[in-house]
This record gives structure tokens, sequence and C-alpha cells, in this order.
């Protein structure tokens, strides 16, 4: 059955998605602040609205949206990796505060949108606690270059995509000053382990970490310079101030935001996240990249498992 589908936010995410859904016969119209179409016009009649918007906009945005009023049975989309820095909410929580008699899904997995558009195979991950509307979203999106997979731990598939953007910067560090692949393998377990312990402490569950959300965007975004946030890490390594590779780069590397937030929660929850750590104080330019390794090799040892 066609659908209408709102999609928020013009960038090459949104962009990507709302040429899938029309690849299906769906009817798409993509918003966008700068763009010349009214939200209200845009969502109106929407049966599916999807936010691709950077997380510094979720929550106006959103406020936006329901001023404008929504059919009863529309079902919002969130497709943002971040944390928001006033309330460490993710953006699936923003939505379901303000639309809580909606469903909410989560979408979220190893997607570099520029893949993608050349018709290179990929798969991801819709998430909803209302597994009927999960599937919803799974029909509108799959193709036979693009699997989508159902899950019931939104906020484990959420948390997934957005932790792992700390750690590709990280591994971003750990290319550009050639450490090898040996310390690779080594920041990416490591960093799934990080990932896991702040997951279960927020109220994911564990085994959403080790699928496609989770592993499978560690996998991707840490191993590809398409990453804005490998890139951001990449070139601090090789000795760009944090202020220069921002205003170069295209698009927003999420990963700075939500070091910030993670820091937050680290302190709130006694959390110990040592690779975060390392990437908030040299993001801060506290320290170098070559003492972040210092610091995470001297640790004091332990067994790998308590």
């Amino acid at each position: 059955m066609t659908k209408s589908i709102a999609i928020l936010g013009a960038g090459a995410w949104g962009k990507t998605l709302a040429e899938l859904a029309q690849a299906n016969d769906h009817q798409v119209s993509l918003w966008s602040r700068h763009g010349n179409q009214a939200l209200e016009n845009v969502v109106k009649d929407a049966d599916i609205i999807l936010s691709a918007i950077s997380m510094k906009g979720v929550r106006d945005v959103a406020l936006l949206v329901k001023a404008c009023g929504v059919l009863s049975h529309t079902i919002f989309v969130t497709a943002t990796k971040g944390l928001d820095p006033k309330t460490t909410c993710t953006p699936a929580q923003i939505w379901q505060r303000e639309f809580p008699h909606h469903s909410v899904v989560v979408l979220s997995g190893p997607n570099l949108s520029a893949e993608i558009t050349q018709e290179l195979p990929a798969a991801t991950v819709v998430a909803s606690k209302n597994i009927a509307d999960a599937t919803a979203v799974q029909l509108v999106f799959s193709s036979s270059r693009f699997r989508v997979y159902t899950n019931s731990d939104p906020l484990g598939v959420e948390l997934g995509g957005t932790l792992k953007n700390v750690m590709a910067i990280a591994a971003g560090v750990c290319d550009g000053l050639h450490l090898g692949t040996n310390a690779k393998a080594a920041l990416l377990t490591r960093g799934l382990t990080e990932m896991v312990r702040i997951g279960k402490v927020l109220g994911a569950n564990t085994e959403t970490f080790y699928g496609l959300s989770g592993l499978g965007d560690l996998l991707a975004t840490c191993n590809s310079p398409l990453s804005r946030n490998y890139q951001v890490g990449y070139q601090l390594a090789s000795g760009k101030t944090l202020t220069e590779i921002l205003a170069a780069l295209k698009g927003t590397a999420e990963g700075v935001n939500t070091c910030q937030v993670l820091m937050q929660i680290s302190q709130q929850q006694q959390l110990t996240l040592p690779i975060t750590e390392q990437v908030y104080h040299l993001l801060e330019a506290e320290i170098t990249p070559q003492q972040a390794l210092n610091e995470l090799m001297l640790r004091n040892i332990k067994p790998e498992y308590h």
C-alpha cells in the first residue's frame, strides 16, 4: 500500500532515505529549514514522518511539528544519531515526549549514505516496542539492495548508532597515528565493551550491541574515510585543530557532541569510560593524540571480564 512519507532533513542521509522510499512507489516529501516547502503542508497528511536532522535541531523541529498537527495514526521514525546535551535524552525519547500517543521507530545501522546511493548492498535495523509499526516501516524501505531487519529494543538500537561515533573518532586517531592492525582491533573490541557498559546502565539490552546497529555500525564507521567522525579523529592525529576540521567538514560529526554528553552521564552514573574520556580530553585540546594513547596503554592491568 502506498504511503505518504514526510522526511525532515535534506542532508545526505535524508535524501538517501527519500530515494529508497520513492523506489518502492511511496509518496515522499522532503523538508528542510532552508527549503521552500511549508512544514505544515509536508506533515499534515503524512502516514510516516521521518526525522533525519542533526541532533541540535531535533527538539526545535519536534515542537514545530507538534504545532502543525499530524494524523492520529502517523508513525514517527528517527534516523538521528546523538544525545541532547541539556537532558541527555536520545532523539526517540524527545519525539516520544512530544507525541506520547504515537509510535516512534528508530532506524539505525551500518549505513554510509554514499555507498547506498551507489546501490551497494547494505542492511539496517528498525526498532520499536510496537513491532507492527516497525514492520510497516521495514516494508517502506526494504529493497534488493537494502535489507531491513526489525528489533524490539529501540533504545539499544539507538544507542548503538550513537555511541559508536565516539569510537569512530578514536579509530580515526588510531589510523592517523599509523598504530597498526593489532591496536585497531584492540581499540574496537574494548570500544564495544564500553558501549555495552553505557547501554546496560541506560536500560538497553546487551545483545542489541552485537547486532547491526552496534557492532555492525561500529565496524563500518571505524574503518571508512567516508565517516565524518572517523575524519575528525584522523585529522586530529595529523595535527589539525578541531575548529579547523569542523569548519571544513561537510555535515555534522555527531560524535563530538555525544562525547561531551557521555562525560556527563559518566559522572552521574559513576561509569568508567576510558576511551570516551581520552577522546573528550583530545577534543578539548587538553592532551595530544600520543598522550591519549599513552594514557590508555598505561592504565592499571586487570582481567578482561569482571
